[in-house]
């Protein structure tokens, strides 16, 4: 849908139609080259997940079926069914009101919107509060997303771009307090450990694709894979890093266009009142430091799981997705790895937590929707949004 929704919107901006049309291929290329690294990270990593989970003996109640089940969750009932009309309704209106300055063209991420309406509605039988707690989401995720612009377009280099993605969004009432604490460490922003700073440390082997590469083959062969298998998962989890933020400035080569029509459409009707273009998180994804972070994670996740008391939540469809987890943080530790995986393992023991406290409820939710349940799985999860989670829990309060 993408292209198409470029397209118009592009001709609704006054983009000559040349202009917009290549502008929404593009958009298009640059989404499906994302979608194959992403796959190229699940096919390759998943064996060596299976094998640490199995290596490790984490045996827990609920296991997370990742992004999925929670998109099948989310499309699966009536909120579903009006989450698209809901939501651009609800930006327009914002928008025109001068509410936000955020035109969300992201529109196959507003099942994180509907993700909130629709557990609502499984808790009160209510498809009027479930869509109220849908468009709350979606004032939040757009009001987050003016306020989280200029340092995602300073940090990424993405003028007029701005994320509105409902889960990213979400997370950041986590983020910037904990950021807030880790920069007051004593000694802390005397560690350098952006990327640059690796890179000079350790010549040829700091950068991104060398690095991703060595410490992937270790992890394989730590999961006890064939040293052949090992080499080939460091070589291509060497070519993500190479490949995705260039398949990234694909993606962005379209969008400028239409941030600069749309800026431009604006300025004409609203003086200098800037507006941002909301798009997937997909566009941060790539930045070394963000990478660097996801690779570490995954084994921190499952050591997560097995040592957080009270925790039920055994980690597995979102492994390989742990790059989207910390998009959001990088802006706020100004790329610095060390922040940046201080911060990331809060914010996934949170959501871990949530996920482990809401499994019950998400597994009625997922067999409502007819998400088919993993053989031998009593509970089935994912990891908790964090305002879907807040909604949940304000709705049982009197439900």
């Amino acid at each position: 849908m993408m292209p198409c929704v470029v397209l118009a919107l592009g001709l609704i901006f006054r983009l000559p139609f040349g202009r917009a049309f290549r502008a929404g291929l593009t958009v298009g290329f640059g989404f499906v080259g994302i979608g194959l690294i992403i796959n190229l990270i699940f096919g390759n990593m998943g064996p060596v997940m299976e094998s640490l989970i199995r290596d490790t003996g984490l045996r827990l109640a609920a296991l997370e079926v990742g992004w999925p089940a929670a998109a099948a969750v989310a499309f699966g009932t009536r909120v579903g069914a009006l989450i698209f009309a809901v939501g651009i309704l609800t930006n327009l209106a914002m928008v025109l009101l001068r509410l936000t300055r955020t035109l969300n063209v992201d529109i196959w991420n507003y099942w994180h919107w509907s993700l909130s309406g629709s557990l609502v509605m499984v808790v009160t039988g209510s498809l009027w509060f479930g869509l109220l707690a849908a468009v709350a989401h979606a004032v939040f995720t757009l009001k987050m997303a003016d306020y989280t612009a200029p340092r995602i377009q300073a940090f990424f280099g993405t003028p007029g771009i701005t994320i509105s993605q409902g889960f990213a969004m979400a997370n950041m009432p986590i983020i910037m307090p904990v950021v807030w604490l880790v920069d007051r460490i004593p000694g802390i922003d005397r560690i350098s450990a952006d990327p640059v700073a690796i890179q000079k440390r350790l010549g040829f082997l700091g950068q991104p694709a060398v690095l991703a590469t060595g410490l992937t083959v270790i992890a394989g062969l730590v999961a006890r894979q064939p040293a052949g298998t090992a080499l080939r998962l460091g070589v291509a989890m060497g070519a993500v890093f190479l490949l995705l933020p260039r398949v990234v400035a694909i993606l962005m080569e379209g969008m400028t266009p239409f941030a600069e029509a749309a800026g431009e459409f604006m300025r004409k009707r609203a003086g200098d009142r800037p507006v941002h273009i909301g798009m997937d998180c997909a566009i941060g994804v790539g930045h070394p430091t963000n990478m660097a972070a996801a690779l570490l994670m995954v084994p921190i996740s499952l050591l997560l799981a097995a040592i957080l008391p009270g925790n039920r939540l055994l980690p597995f469809g979102d492994l390989a997705g742990t790059a989207y987890f910390s998009v959001m943080i990088t802006p706020w530790t100004r790329g610095n790895l060390v922040k940046t995986m201080i911060v990331g393992i809060v914010l996934k023991a949170t959501v871990m937590y949530m996920g482990s406290d809401w499994a019950p409820l998400f597994t009625r939710a997922a067999d409502a929707a007819g998400f088919p349940l993993p053989e031998g799985a009593a509970l089935v999860t994912v990891f908790g949004n964090p305002f879907a989670w807040v909604c949940v829990r304000l709705t049982q309060l009197f439900f």
